[in-house]
């Protein structure tokens, strides 16, 4: 995958319910991170949001606060306009998307939907992280932090030890360590990515294009 740099992708949600709303988007690129934060018309403190987020990474971190779902759903759009390249970049996520269904992208897929928002990811590579650590021996461990502690483990800027604690962050307006917990996800996916890409054959990447046909 020498030729193909890894974009890692996450979204946090309020919840699984069918009005739930994308709450969060992170993007980690070779360039640095940028995150999405859906506040449903609450006040936020931006700028202490974004340099107390640069504190807890090594690499610059860009924040973009907007009010409602479909104001984030078209930041991602223009943000993938103009920050990944087809021909440099391909986009990953950990469940994103597997063969057995995955979270991200089809939830991301029925909120462009409902907003009436066209489809942020063009003529793209994809390739689903979760599928690609199946190459490595890590036992009976497959999810994120579990297979990145044992591949990796570096210290991570996660305030959570449960996903399910963004639901609660958000409807409790806890920004920050909302945004911390996506960050860190992107940042251990696009490690994960990172190391694939030197030990993985590229067939086993499975990559598909995310362009709809119409």
């Amino acid at each position: 995958m020498s030729d193909l740099s890894p974009v890692a992708f996450d979204i946090e949600t309020s919840g699984l319910d069918v009005d739930a709303v994308v709450t969060v988007a992170g993007f980690s690129h070779e360039l640095g991170h940028w995150l999405f934060l859906n506040t449903e018309g609450r006040d936020v403190d931006e700028p202490t949001l974004t340099q107390r987020l640069n504190s807890a990474s090594q690499t610059p971190v860009s924040l973009e606060v907007v009010p409602t779902e479909q104001a984030l759903l078209e930041a991602l759009t223009a943000f993938a306009e103009s920050h990944i390249d087809g021909d440099s970049h391909y986009l990953t996520a950990y469940n994103g998307e597997t063969w057995k269904g995955g979270f991200d992208l089809p939830f991301l897929r029925s909120a462009c939907h409902r907003n009436d928002v066209q489809w942020p990811f063009g003529d793209l590579a994809y390739a689903d992280m979760m599928e690609v650590m199946d190459r490595f021996d890590t036992g009976d461990t497959n999810d994120l932090v579990g297979v990145y502690d044992l591949l990796i483990g570096n210290d991570s800027c996660d305030p959570f030890d449960d996903s399910k604690r963004a639901v609660s962050a958000f409807e409790a307006g806890d920004w920050l360590p909302l945004l911390q917990h996506n960050l860190a996800d992107i940042i251990r996916t696009r490690e994960l990515a990172e190391l694939a890409g030197r030990f993985v054959p590229r067939s086993d990447f499975q990559m598909k294009n995310l362009e709809p046909p119409r």
